[in-house]
């Protein structure tokens, strides 16, 4: 009797097992066909309002699918899994749909696509990828990325540095090059993508690159362009000192900045917002990266372009990504509260849209 007992609660202990298993299973292959079809995650898209060079018109762009069967990058960069890291990617979609439905932020996170937004998106119809440049971001290295794949050089080792920005000879034409169906016709189909980085520590990359390095030697930004802020922004006009942060944060906090805008021409893309380059409210972007997760972003966008076994992002120096809160922090210091409320007035869009937070010097 008791040998029996024993064995009926063995055969139950066993039929357990078996349904904990056949469980699993299924939840598995949910989870599976889950990903594979990002249209049932987030809402309904907007209408893309395209404003081309010739002409003004309506374009509804439908829902796309440009997600991959398999979702875990290539190469040693990646340290995510395979749930966490398009999870990451559909959150940062679905949080930009959200802020772009926000009507209280409508005026800070639309724009047209104008000529001046096409401007920004390189193409590479051979792949079928559209990047939107959002300069201070690494953007060199895409491009580097695109050229190798549009042709003109093998290999990104190849690629001289001054052929990368110089766009009459590196092969990479602008979205604003086609027609307007053309145009139409690519961002209806083509996988797009960008890069963030936060708003306010790009801001510092631009100051430094162009008004104190300017390691590319571009005499306009201090011969011209910081003159030009100076005259119209410093407090103290007797100081003879070049462009000071504090000039550039006032420059571009101004509500009424764009009647210099105009006079700079498109060197002001190094400090625009994200919005005013890429329209991201208006353009459906496959995936949007993140300067300080480029290590993860890099070869997860690669994999989802389907350009992995083709090209691999240069190598990140360590630490280079890392979001350097001390920095931004002194670089604020002594700069009035006004001005600084200001500037993040003005790139609060970029803050909300892609998830950074306010800084805490001015929650303080």
């Amino acid at each position: 009797w008791l040998m029996s007992d024993n064995m009926h609660h063995q055969w139950l202990l066993l039929a357990a097992c078996f349904w904990v298993i056949f469980m699993f299973m299924v939840a598995s292959k949910f989870i599976t066909l889950t990903f594979k079809d990002p249209d049932g995650y987030g809402a309904k898209q907007e209408p893309l309002i395209l404003t081309a060079v010739t002409k003004v018109e309506e374009v509804h762009v439908p829902k796309e699918k440009h997600w991959p069967e398999e979702f875990q990058p290539t190469g040693k960069a990646f340290s995510g899994n395979l749930i966490r890291q398009p999870l990451v990617h559909m959150e940062r979609l679905e949080l930009l749909r959200n802020v772009c439905r926000d009507t209280a932020l409508r005026n800070l996170s639309h724009t047209a696509v104008s000529k001046f937004v096409l401007d920004r998106i390189f193409v590479c119809d051979k792949h079928k990828i559209l990047f939107c440049q959002t300069p201070k971001v690494g953007n060199t290295q895409w491009k580097k990325v695109l050229i190798v794949l549009n042709g003109a050089f093998s290999s990104i080792e190849e690629i001289p540095e001054n052929i990368v920005h110089d766009h009459e000879k590196n092969g990479l034409p602008r979205l604003s090059s086609f027609s307007d169906s053309e145009i139409k016709k690519r961002l209806n189909l083509y996988f797009k993508f960008f890069i963030v980085r936060d708003p306010f520590e790009r801001l510092i990359s631009a100051f430094k690159d162009k008004f104190v390095h300017n390691p590319r030697f571009e005499p306009w930004y201090r011969h011209e362009i910081a003159p030009g802020i100076i005259r119209k922004y410093r407090k103290n006009r007797t100081e003879t000192k070049g462009l000071q942060f504090e000039d550039f944060v006032r420059y571009l906090g101004d509500p009424n900045h764009r009647w210099l805008d105009v006079q700079f021409g498109d060197h002001i893309i190094h400090w625009v917002t994200y919005v005013e380059l890429c329209a991201p409210c208006e353009i459906t972007y496959s995936v949007i990266g993140h300067h300080e997760t480029l290590e993860d972003d890099a070869p997860y966008i690669l994999k989802a372009a389907g350009i992995d076994h083709l090209v691999s992002y240069p190598t990140i120096p360590p630490g280079i990504t890392v979001y350097n809160k001390t920095k931004v922090e002194r670089y604020f210091l002594g700069i009035s509260k006004r001005d600084i409320r200001r500037l993040y007035a003005r790139f609060e869009g970029d803050f909300k849209l892609f998830g950074y937070r306010e800084p805490d010097f001015l929650l303080n």
